[in-house]
């Protein structure tokens, strides 16, 4: 059994991350704090406790988490 993985990918040209998590793009995230909403609207219970720390379960592309647009919208 595997164990799903978070994966958010390298900024785009203003700096917004795609996000996917157990092969299905869940949108994208405009800072860090996007990325638990993003997990509790999949159903994910606890979402707000989720380690975003780089692990063997969270992969960063293009840059780690301080890596975002200067202004989000």
């Amino acid at each position: 059994m595997s164990i799903p993985k978070l994966v958010v990918y390298e900024p785009d040209e203003r700096g917004w991350r795609k996000v996917r998590f157990d092969g299905q793009i869940l949108g994208t995230a405009y800072r860090a704090s996007d990325i638990p909403e993003l997990l509790r609207q999949a159903g994910m219970e606890n979402a707000e406790d989720f380690d975003l720390t780089p692990s063997e379960f969270v992969e960063w592309r293009g840059g780690g988490p301080e890596t975002w647009a200067e202004s989000p919208p």
